[in-house]
C-alpha cells in the first residue's frame, strides 16, 4: 500500500485550502484598519521601515557586486 495516493492527495490539498484561507482570514485581522480614510501611524512606520530597508539591502548588494 502506497503512502501516496489520490485520496491522500485530495485531502492533502484540502488541508491546504482551508490552511491559506484561514492564515488570509487571520492576517486581515492582524493589519491596523485605516481611520478615516487614512492609514493609521503604526502602518505608515511599518511601509517606511521596509521601504528603507529594502534600499540599504539593495544598495549593499549593488555596491559588492561592482
Amino acid at each position: 500500500m502506497s503512502i501516496f495516493n489520490r485520496r491522500n492527495a485530495f485531502l492533502g490539498w484540502g488541508v491546504w485550502q482551508v490552511t491559506k484561507r484561514v492564515a488570509k482570514v487571520k492576517a486581515r485581522r492582524a493589519t491596523p484598519a485605516t481611520e478615516g480614510g487614512r492609514p493609521n501611524k503604526s502602518l505608515i512606520a511599518v511601509a517606511v521601515a521596509s521601504a528603507v530597508g529594502a534600499l540599504t539591502f539593495w544598495r549593499r548588494h549593488r555596491t559588492s557586486t561592482e
